[in-house]
């Protein structure tokens, strides 16, 4: 029997998912999300896949980040960070572009986690738009750097468990960081050059065009930029203070786990931390500033934020009941690949994390089979960053939440599902690092 045939059932149902995506993403708004409801409709009424758990933190971290950046906005805050990127990108406008993935992957790195990403996706969108720049360009390796940036944090879980595999062979979470974090840097590097020319420019953009021509986007979206030398009030100021305070306290906290309160022996969870932290956030800034509350809950950012937590619910929800219903199958024939081909680790390693969506899973699932296969520690090494493969299939809440972030349309999901956004930027950041993954680890450890 051939692998299809004996796996008939997942590949209908991995379609399945793949059409409400597409048919959500060509509806548009809430679309997305709703769609998702029925893909689980199909599967747990018609296929008797159990559903999993909602993403609920995920979706309480992006309500969270939301409230405090809707609530920066009302304050002026967002017009305030705009004027200040205005003044850097009126010298080169394709800044952005470089330095938007410099903070996700360096907030990663500290914290552990690619979910503060969050916090500046937002500003991401805006500051984009309102000074006339393509709105894919940033956010598509602002995602991914975010995400790439995970085997280079010495707290990420998917590093400590590498380490913890390959330290029978005299490796130390030294030796791992120093192939990752070069590898890592140089190819998002090179990848935001050429992402860089990606797609029309934004004033000839069809898509945002039209979108212009549409009576309520224009009420909802100021579609005038910000002059640099417009005049901003010091309440503006202030909530710009609170917003990257939070922002940076996140990120501390989660590099330091000591500063977080001690519940049964381990420190509270990231996802805990940024929602209070950033709850708290928006509160010092509806006290201190004083911004109109009804302009909070009518703002562009508060309007996309709670799209990306309707679109994160169906959609995450949906891949997750999937590979839940079918993970022993799915690590099985992943695992039966390393062992027959060895040299394919890096594309087993790839598959696998498209589909459970977790490093750390990935790591704990093929790095054991490769190890006893022989497979060479520098060659594991030199391949770690495929575990980034999130980016393949786009129901990963960070990409759902940039897609619905970005009001001009240039973020988006294709007519067939994976010539979306996401799609280019992933494959030219894992091919890029990948190589020098390999050449640092022969470089290295001969």
């Amino acid at each position: 029997m051939s692998f299809f045939a004996q796996h008939a059932q997942f590949f209908i149902q991995f379609a399945v998912v793949l059409l409400c995506i597409l048919a959500g993403a060509q509806v548009g708004g809430i679309g997305l999300g709703v769609f998702g409801g029925i893909g689980l409709a199909i599967l747990s009424f018609g296929f008797g896949l159990e559903p999993t758990s909602p993403p609920i933190d995920v979706m309480l971290m992006i309500m969270a980040v939301v409230s405090a950046a809707a609530a920066m906005q009302a304050a002026g805050g967002l017009d305030y960070m705009i004027k200040i990127a205005t003044r850097v990108l009126h010298k080169n406008p394709k800044y952005i572009t470089f330095i938007a993935p410099m903070v996700t992957y360096t907030f990663t790195v500290l914290a552990g986690t690619g979910h503060v990403a969050y916090s500046v996706l937002p500003v991401i969108a805006e500051v984009s738009r309102k000074n006339g720049i393509r709105p894919e360009r940033p956010l598509t390796m602002a995602v991914i750097a975010s995400q790439f940036a995970i085997v280079a944090s010495p707290i990420a879980a998917a590093v400590v468990a590498c380490v913890s595999y390959l330290e029978p062979q005299h490796i130390t979470m030294a030796d791992v960081l120093k192939v990752s974090v070069p590898s890592t840097i140089i190819g998002i590097g090179i990848a935001c050059v050429l992402v860089n020319r990606m797609g029309k420019e934004l004033k000839d953009d069809p898509e945002y065009q039209r979108r212009l021509q549409d009576p309520a986007y224009s009420k909802l979206y100021d579609t005038e930029t910000v002059a640099a030398d417009a005049q901003v009030s010091g309440k503006a100021k202030i909530s710009v203070g609170i917003f990257l305070f939070a922002a940076i306290l996140v990120v501390l906290l989660g590099a330091m786990p000591s500063l977080r309160p001690v519940f049964n022996d381990k420190p509270m969870g990231m996802a805990h931390t940024i929602e209070i932290v950033m709850l708290s956030a928006a509160a010092l800034i509806i006290v201190t500033c004083k911004p109109d509350g009804n302009a909070i809950t009518q703002g562009s950012v508060f309007h996309a934020g709670m799209r990306a937590v309707i679109a994160v619910f169906g959609v995450a929800w949906l891949g997750d009941t999937l590979m839940h219903g079918h993970l022993d199958e799915v690590q099985q024939a992943v695992s039966g690949l390393v062992q027959s081909a060895p040299w394919a680790f890096a594309f087993a390693l790839f598959v696998l994390s498209v589909l459970v969506n977790s490093q750390g899973a990935t790591v704990a699932t093929l790095f054991p089979v490769a190890i006893s296969l022989g497979v060479p520690a520098p060659i594991i090494i030199g391949t770690f960053v495929a575990v980034n493969g999130y980016f393949f299939i786009p129901n990963y809440g960070p990409i759902i939440a940039a897609i619905d972030f970005d009001s001009t349309g240039t973020t988006k999901i294709g007519k067939f599902i994976f010539n979306h956004s996401f799609m280019l930027p992933g494959l030219l950041s894992m091919g890029f690092s990948l190589a020098f993954g390999l050449m640092f680890s022969k470089m290295f450890f001969g």
